[in-house]
């Protein structure tokens, strides 16, 4: 019976040996498989998420300052429209008193 504990006890050496070199090379692949994708990633020259954030708000700013600009444009653009109609009249007020001047 000691042959049969002895044949056991080596097979079981040997299964913890073989699911010990399995893990070893599962981790080798595992370590393997990240730096080729963080090879990879970094050679995409990806951006990093803080500065996408940070491109982002500048972008967000700058649409709002550029809205507020159009508006101020567009109120300046009504000031000046008014104000070329207005010389306009007094042009013709001016012509006409001018007119009754020399009658």
């Amino acid at each position: 019976m000691q042959t049969n504990s002895r044949l056991f006890d080596d097979l079981a050496r040997l299964a913890t040996g073989a699911l010990g070199t399995a893990q070893g090379v599962k981790s080798e692949w595992e370590n393997l498989f990240h730096q080729r994708l963080e090879r990879f990633i970094a050679d995409m020259d990806l951006v990093p998420r803080e500065e996408f954030d940070a491109v982002k708000a500048m972008a967000v700013l700058a649409r709002e300052e550029n809205e507020a600009l159009t508006s101020r444009i567009d109120q300046l653009e009504k000031q000046f429209a008014a104000m070329q109609k207005k010389p306009a009249t007094k042009k013709s007020t001016r012509a006409a008193s001018a007119k009754s001047a020399k009658d």
